[in-house]
């Protein structure tokens, strides 16, 4: 059944708690990159074309709730936000919660909108995640006291939730999950904004009915952080393509030679087994481009799939280039989550750059293309080839986690059509 959004709500004249993902980088004061808050501009200016009066709450960075702390102020994302709008944004007081800041909001006229400051400054917010438990079956004592305090403190804000903040939504937060359902448990809605319901779109249905062939490229450090994805994915997709310093763990389970490559050695027989069970699903890069010495050492091809002693890898090479681009051209669904190589260094960069065009080219040629946000995103983005995609994730992590099939809670709690 699908999910209720904003769309779905009279909010004329009601409180609606938004919660959004703000969290951008900042450079002396300044948003450098203010992507998420314009994926987030369609819900906020339908709440205030519709006479809601919006209250907004965001994470910044990682205060650990320890209190307000101006690096980590929403102050810059406020100013920015209301340059975007065109109106004011007011921002709510340090302590996120309290007396003044419940006063700002009933002071609201319709079409207004706060944004409270970092729910982050506040230990109740990510209680849970500290307290290593869920709050559905419970926290210690004192720290149920603080993470409940926090939660009905937020809900006093709106009498209408609506998540629009994927990054977040596979945690418990008081902000992401609490307040939603003490919203819903007084009667009110508790939707989906129109970024999250993209999200759900996008990664809900490519995966239940793609169009074929269905290609995963993955890339990336870790194949420890991408192994349950891969495993997840072996049965719904035709490829999956990986690049990036995970393809070395890979390619050592092969039985490739990968000199001083980064590998993870723990990983090696579990990657043994994936690669038995995957067959010839797993397309691995068959040449690289390599160094002697990541900071000093000039890039080299070496045009086959056995790496020297001494030598690094650092990119695909142009043979795999050019194989991952021709399943590529072919597919009807790319996911891609990862980039092929150390992609910010320009040396290093063309295997990214190359599958990022491929990707491009097959979406316009009718694919379905899937970028799972975090270093894809910010890549396309960098190569100004993002508006060329399907849909380009703001979830990073999240994107993982759903693809996975993982329990995304705060989305599971929303309101069902």
């Amino acid at each position: 059944m699908a999910t209720r959004t904003i769309a779905d709500i009279d909010v004329a004249g009601k409180r609606v708690f938004m919660r959004v993902d703000f969290n951008v980088p900042l450079t002396g004061g300044k948003v450098t990159n203010d992507r998420r808050i314009v994926m987030a501009l369609p819900t906020i200016r339908k709440v205030i074309a519709s006479g809601g009066r919006l209250v907004l709450a965001s994470h910044l960075g990682r205060p650990k709730g320890k209190g307000f702390q101006a690096e980590f102020s929403l102050a810059p994302v406020a100013e920015r936000l209301a340059e975007l709008l065109g109106k004011e944004v007011k921002l709510g007081p340090p302590d996120v919660v309290g007396p003044a800041t419940e006063a700002m909001v009933k002071g609201m006229a319709d079409g207004e909108v706060i944004l409270l400051e970092n729910v982050r400054f506040h230990a109740g917010e990510t209680m849970p995640d500290k307290a290593g438990k869920d709050p559905d079956k419970g926290l210690a004592g004192q720290q149920e006291k603080i993470y409940d305090e926090f939660v009905a403190q937020l809900a006093k804000l709106g009498d209408v939730y609506v998540n629009d903040a994927f990054g977040t939504c596979h945690r418990k937060h008081a902000s992401m999950y609490g307040v939603a359902k003490a919203v819903a448990a007084g009667g009110g809605p508790a939707v989906a904004g129109f970024l999250l319901d993209k999200e759900i779109k996008y990664l809900v249905e490519i995966v239940a009915n793609p169009a074929r062939p269905f290609i995963a490229v993955l890339g990336g450090v870790k194949v420890s952080d991408k192994i349950k994805l891969i495993s997840a994915l072996l049965d719904k997709v035709d490829k999956v393509i990986i690049g990036g310093a995970m393809a070395y763990t890979l390619l050592k389970a092969r039985g490739a030679a990968v000199g001083k490559s980064l590998v993870e050695q723990d990983q090696i027989t579990e990657m043994k087994a994936l690669l038995d069970r995957a067959g010839e699903k797993v397309l691995l890069p068959c040449d690289h481009v390599c160094t002697d010495d990541f900071e000093d050492g000039q890039p080299q091809t070496v045009e086959n799939v056995d790496i020297l002693d001494g030598l690094m890898g650092m990119d695909i090479g142009p043979a795999t280039i050019q194989a991952f681009g021709q399943v590529i051209a072919s597919a009807g669904t790319v996911v891609w989550n990862g980039p092929m190589g150390v992609f910010e260094r320009v040396e290093y960069a063309a295997g990214t750059r190359a599958i990022a065009e491929a990707v491009a080219e097959a979406t316009d040629g009718g694919t379905i293309s899937v970028i799972g946000g975090g270093d894809s995103a910010a890549a396309v983005e960098q190569m100004s080839l993002d508006e060329r995609m399907t849909h380009v994730s703001t979830g990073g992590g999240a994107s993982l986690i759903y693809l996975e099939g993982k329990p995304m809670p705060p989305i599971e709690i929303l309101d069902r059509k």
